[in-house]
């Protein structure tokens, strides 16, 4: 196994019981204020008679948090399978790429909801962050060992 001596199955293991987590309380939290039971407790739902707004903006952040949950699982799980063997390195290097910019949510957007939908929202891209310096770090630890390429040549000449 190349990947980078820190990333090893139980990290990845715990992150990604942790992912699961997250995604069921997203899931829950934003179940709860999308049925209307806590819609009173946003900023403005009562005085603002554009409430269909406000309603159709915690759906979008709903939607946010969770495909970035969703991508961090997909990750989690390409490097689960291949410390189970069922993946080769070059298989994971190809597919299971992390996407590198994926918005963040909007700040104000993200104060008129409640807090506990707030740290849902804060506690998915801090969850994402952390899996995108992974990513970077193996990326990167990739790119400095040299192409496929130029490995072999080093083979071949060490072997000679």
């Amino acid at each position: 196994m190349a990947l980078m001596p820190n990333l090893n199955p139980r990290i990845i293991e715990a992150l990604y019981a942790e992912a699961l987590v997250l995604s069921e309380e997203v899931r829950a939290v934003f179940d709860r204020l999308r049925q209307g039971h806590d819609r009173r407790t946003l900023v403005g739902a009562n005085d603002d008679p554009d409430a269909d707004l406000v309603h159709v903006q915690v759906s979008c952040e709903a939607l946010r948090s969770t495909t970035r949950i969703m991508h961090c699982l997909a990750w989690l799980l390409n490097h689960r399978a291949y410390f189970a063997g069922e993946l080769s390195e070059l298989q994971l290097r190809r597919h299971g790429r992390l996407i590198a910019n994926f918005p963040l949510s909007d700040p104000v957007q993200v104060l008129a909801l409640p807090a506990d939908a707030q740290r849902c929202v804060q506690d998915s891209e801090r969850l994402y962050a952390r899996i995108q310096r992974l990513e970077r770090a193996w990326r990167g630890d990739a790119e400095t060992s040299g192409s496929a390429i130029e490995r072999l040549r080093h083979r071949l000449a060490a072997a000679i």
